[in-house]
């Protein structure tokens, strides 16, 4: 097949998707397809690019590309998208190597769509619904899958008068980001402030969030089957964007150690979300579980990560799915689903 991998963009999670691509593109190659790599930000990458980019190891930053940086190429990637076009149009499918903004949120997967070309993953609404943490929420309860308690913050009210029912502590973070950027747990009321500022950086929308102690879990939709459930055990207290793009910060164990019957239900409830906003291809849902066992949906992500470090390789592997095959595999599933 002739696949493009679109990557990069102008997201804060700009270096995770060059990761993502370079290696999605190096196992479509190995597979016998015949793959070109875009950079939605930059243009078309070389062999020579991509060989640079390699030779740096892990492509991902300890700390996410600055909102300045962005915005210096936010103004390009419509118009290099459109130049791309033509281009994409000779491709049998486009993979979304993208994670974040334009690329998650729906912008580019409709574009793509008015041009008629298929594309890797869930469609326009379905994909902002998921990049939306509020409205996923109000759809998983609506689906009967149980979900924490949450607000949403405002710009212009005190800091104090935020929680609302809510209790300390609580996860604040961006309404519509991914790779936990710009999240922060707030133990103490003169911590709030702060925390909604600088969410605020990265978004336009901020959720405040009941933190629900206990155990991460991640779960991979390919299709419509359910990968093995993993869990995640952090360095830090959280799953944040350092322990999930850093060699060592986190251990990640496929299958998790919990009961079956907890993991079926897991499984289960994952593609209830899924099923909830109109998913399709493949995607991953995360969790938390308590103490007790109940089950917490955390949220949604349409193109997870697909780096050396990422979940849902892991969890295909744990299936016997190699790498190489859960790429082909995903970009099959493109071409069926719109035949």
């Amino acid at each position: 097949m002739k696949i493009t991998v679109l990557m990069g963009g102008t997201s804060a999670e700009r270096d995770v998707s060059l990761a993502s691509g370079l290696r999605i593109a190096e196992a479509l190659r190995t597979k016998g397809h015949n793959v070109v790599t875009l950079d939605t930000a930059r243009g078309t990458l070389t062999a020579k690019d991509e060989k640079q980019m390699l030779s740096k190891g892990n492509v991902v930053k300890r700390e996410p590309p600055s909102q300045e940086e962005l915005t210096r190429m936010a103004s390009e990637t419509l118009p290099q998208m459109l130049r791309a076009l033509p281009s994409l149009e000779e491709a049998d499918v486009v993979f979304l190597g993208l994670h974040g903004g334009y690329g998650e949120d729906g912008h580019i997967q409709a574009l793509l769509e008015m041009a008629g070309i298929r594309y890797t993953g869930s469609g326009p609404l379905a994909s902002a619904l998921a990049m939306d943490k509020d409205l996923s929420k109000h759809l998983f309860r609506r689906a009967g899958v149980q979900t924490a308690d949450w607000t949403m913050a405002r710009r212009d009210a005190p800091a104090e008068e935020q929680l609302g029912r809510l209790t300390l502590p609580v996860v604040v973070k961006p309404s519509k980001q991914g790779s936990t950027v710009g999240l922060s747990i707030v133990k103490r009321r003169d911590e709030l402030g702060a925390s909604i500022t600088e969410a605020f950086k990265y978004d336009d929308e901020v959720m405040i969030e009941q933190f629900v102690p206990g155990r991460e879990l991640t779960v991979g939709i390919l299709g419509e089957d359910a990968l093995p459930v993993g869990e995640i055990i952090p360095k830090h207290e959280i799953y944040d964007y350092e322990c999930k793009y850093t060699v060592g910060m986190a251990e990640e164990v496929f299958p998790a150690q919990i009961l079956s019957d907890r993991a079926r239900e897991a499984q289960e409830l994952a593609r209830r979300a899924f099923q909830a906003l109109k998913l399709r291809g493949y995607a991953r849902i995360d969790f938390r579980m308590t103490d007790e066992g109940r089950l917490f949906c955390l949220e949604a992500n349409t193109l997870p990560g697909m780096t050396q470090t990422s979940l849902i390789p892991q969890g295909a592997a744990a299936a016997g799915i190699s790498f190489p095959d859960l790429c082909e595999r995903i970009a099959m599933l493109a071409l069926e689903d719109r035949r």
